[in-house]
């Protein structure tokens, strides 16, 4: 399936959430996941499927000074 995460284009053919973050290596306690305008709960990362031409943004939380 082909899926947009920060405006880039990907394939990708697993079917959660939780696999694409686990595939990149997003550490879900620093993230915050919008999925087509909605912010997703982290509890619901492990059972929220994604499917063709969903759009997703990822933003990481730093920290500054």
């Amino acid at each position: 399936m082909r899926i947009r995460v920060n405006g880039i284009d990907i394939e990708f053919e697993k079917t959660t959430l939780k696999e694409l973050l686990d595939l990149y290596r997003f550490n879900p306690s620093k993230i915050m996941v919008e999925k087509n305008g909605r912010i997703v709960d982290k509890e619901n990362y492990a059972t929220e499927t994604l499917q063709d031409g969903d759009v997703l943004e990822i933003a990481r939380f730093v920290g500054g000074g």
